[in-house]
This record gives structure tokens, C-alpha cells and sequence, in this order.
């Protein structure tokens, strides 16, 4: 049976836990800041837990990366291995090689690892040639299109750890069906939720004072930065054609990723008049623009994810998702390249025929405290199985 975290676990565990343990997080690209700060402020709770942050540099721009630590409250890294970008492959190998000797130095207990990025897959290849071992966070999310490089990253990561934390039903399943071995799975929640509503607050004050949005009753908010949607020059104007036809009936708030910029710079399809383009926001701005939001129109699994647990009605322009419960249980309506579905979709939200939708087991704010409390259980709890 996979492990839906509940509190307990065996006393030989438990007992190993008083050992001094050395955490060690890799993160390399925005939507692993999100992951990774629930993490490390539950284990900062406990004690004899060391922890060292190593950032790749998978996303090396101050917009995307070092404005996520000032916001989430999290330490800046340790350590930066500064790979920049490059093509997956040269980015991967770059990672590698900069990452073994620091785990050599640094020789952690466990590293944990986050997502699906390219930061994740290097690092799980160090360590399990090491024999070091690893944790993923977010374990078991699987699109079943190996088109997609984050699908081929998410199969060889969760065959290499030795934990698998899985944020929903579905990721346990497909881990069991892929010969996992049961007693490695950890039924968690979604960290990205822990995230989300530890900092809500703080996006809705953030709107009150200082918003793109300002003066604006109704808006879509649009983020795109997947290559099968910006890559290809021909695709990516279809794609700003319709927006720019939704924005007669909605205004549209386009704040554009590094990847998308630089697309849309080389086809000048920037000047589209009637799109409110703007620079990437920090993370606490995006979710104000978020939750405050008509519609969202993305191709990104984390907003998937943040909108399901907001309720604000979401329109992926994706063939498929590692997410399903985004769709089966939340407000995510996957409309695949069909721009005409699209369009059709933002009118029945526009006339109140949103799609509606719930929240998923477990995505409650405490998969972080889970997670920390399957790697090294509290010490009052410790004393209690010794009892």
C-alpha cells in the first residue's frame, strides 16, 4: 500500500532521527522556490537538522530568482553553481559537474530534490551514483507525452529516489505502476499550496496598494513560456492573434517570462497594441494579479495548481497536463492548441458559465510539515515511541 502520511511511523525511524542529519535542497528554477520554502522553514523547526541550499542557476535573472527568497523568507542559497541557460542537455551536464564536488564536500544525509526541471534530474544522477540518498518532492506527476522534456526528467527522478513525495492520489498511482516499491511512497500534499496560503494575505494587501491591475474591474491574466507554445514563431502569433481578440471583450495582463520575451522579441509580436505586456513580477505580486483575476490563461503546471486552490477559473493551453486533478476536481479546463475552444471558453466564463471546482485532498497548507516530519520526526515524538 502507498503511505498517506498521518503522523506515525515505525520506531527505528524515529530513533535514528536524534542523529545529527544534514539536509541537503537543490532548486534551479522558479516554481522550485515555491517547493522548497515549506520545506525548509518546517525543518528549520527541528532539531539537529542542518540544511545547505544549492541554486543551479537554471533561472539567473533577479526577477525570476533572488526576489522569490527576499519574499518567501527563506535564506538565500549557500551555494550558486551559476550554470545559466543552454540546451538541456549542456544544461544538465553542466549541473552535474558543478554539483558532485559539492556533495563530496558537503556530504549529505539526503538531498531533496524538487519538480521536474533540469536542476533535478542532474542532481539525482550525482547522488545516486554516490549512493546519496534522495528525496523528491513532487513525485508521481506524469503527462504521458515524452515530448515533453519535464516528463522524461520526472520518470528517471522518481526511478533513482529513495523517498517519492506525492502531492496527489494519481502521482501514488503511477508510481506503483511503474514498479515503485510501496514503502517508498509518501502521500503528502502539494507544498505549492503551503506556499500559496502562507502568503495570501500578503498578496491581497500588496493589491490594495500596488497593483498592475489598478483600476481594472475585470481582467485575464495570460502567462506562457513552454517551447511548444513560443518556439515556434508561426504557433506563437495564432496564439497572441487570439488574445489579442479576447482583449476586445477583456482587458489582458500578459507579464511575460525571460523565455517568451526574447520569442517575442526576434518576431516583434510584442507590439500587439491592445495586450497590457509588462516584466516578470515577483512572486507575491503575480499572486495578487492571480486570485484577483477573471480568468487565467496559462501553459504553466504550478498556476494550474494555484488556481484550482483559489477558484479562479483557469484555461490551459496544453494537449495534456501532469496535473489531472486540476481538471478532474478543480477549475482547469485544458484547451489544448484549439484557439477557437479557447475563445469559446472565455465567453462562457464571461457570462458566468465558469467551470466550477474543488480542492484536492491534502492541499490543505501542511505538506511541507509532512514532508519534514517523514525525514526527521520531532523529538517529542521520538521521546513518546521510546516510551
Amino acid at each position: 500500500m502507498v503511505t498517506t502520511f498521518c503522523g506515525t511511523r515505525s520506531r527505528r525511524h524515529k530513533i535514528a532521527a536524534f542523529k545529527f542529519m544534514h539536509i541537503l535542497h537543490v532548486i534551479g528554477a522558479r516554481p522550485n522556490f515555491m517547493k522548497f520554502a515549506p520545506v525548509w522553514l518546517a525543518l528549520n523547526q527541528r532539531e539537529a537538522v542542518l540544511q545547505t541550499v544549492v541554486h543551479t542557476g537554471q533561472h539567473y535573472d533577479f526577477s525570476m530568482s533572488d526576489i522569490f527568497f527576499q519574499q518567501l523568507a527563506v535564506p538565500p542559497p549557500d551555494i550558486n553553481l551559476q550554470v545559466g541557460s543552454a540546451s538541456h542537455a549542456q544544461q544538465t551536464a553542466s549541473i552535474i559537474q558543478r554539483f558532485e564536488p559539492v556533495v563530496l564536500e558537503r556530504n549529505p544525509d539526503v538531498v531533496l530534490v524538487y519538480g521536474d526541471v533540469n536542476s533535478t534530474l542532474a542532481a539525482a544522477l550525482v547522488c545516486a551514483k554516490l549512493g546519496i540518498k534522495i528525496g523528491h518532492v513532487e513525485a508521481g506527476l506524469r503527462s504521458f507525452d515524452r515530448s515533453m522534456p519535464e516528463e522524461i526528467n520526472r520518470l528517471v527522478t522518481d526511478q533513482l529516489a529513495d523517498q517519492l513525495f506525492t502531492p496527489s492520489l494519481d502521482g501514488s498511482e503511477n508510481l506503483i505502476r511503474e514498479g515503485i516499491d510501496s514503502s517508498k511512497i509518501f502521500l503528502v500534499g502539494n507544498v505549492m499550496i503551503d506556499t500559496l496560503q502562507r502568503l495570501l494575505p500578503l498578496a491581497h494587501e500588496r493589491w490594495k496598494t500596488d497593483s498592475l491591475a489598478s483600476g481594472l474591474d475585470r481582467y485575464c491574466l495570460v502567462t506562457l513560456h513552454r517551447p511548444s507554445n513560443v518556439d515556434d514563431p508561426d504557433k506563437l502569433e495564432i496564439i497572441l492573434s487570439s488574445l489579442e481578440e479576447i482583449s476586445r471583450d477583456i482587458p489582458v495582463i500578459f507579464p511575460i517570462h525571460p523565455r517568451t520575451a526574447q520569442r517575442l522579441g526576434r518576431t516583434g509580436a510584442k507590439s500587439v497594441s491592445t495586450l497590457h505586456f509588462c516584466d516578470p513580477v515577483g512572486y507575491v505580486d503575480f499572486l495578487a494579479l492571480q486570485v484577483h483575476a477573471t480568468l487565467v490563461i496559462t501553459d504553466s503546471g504550478g498556476i494550474q495548481e494555484e488556481t484550482t486552490c483559489t477558484g479562479v477559473p483557469c484555461l490551459t493551453i496544453r494537449e495534456n497536463t501532469e496535473r489531472p486533478v486540476t481538471v478532474t476536481i478543480g477549475t482547469n479546463v485544458l484547451v489544448g492548441t484549439n484557439m477557437e475552444r479557447l475563445k469559446q471558453e472565455v465567453r462562457n466564463i464571461l457570462l458566468g458559465k465558469a467551470k466550477q471546482g474543488g480542492i484536492p485532498p491534502l492541499w490543505n497548507g501542511h505538506a511541507g510539515e509532512r514532508i519534514a516530519e517523514i525525514i526527521a520526526p520531532t523529538s517529542r515524538q521520538l521521546s513518546m515511541a521510546a516510551a
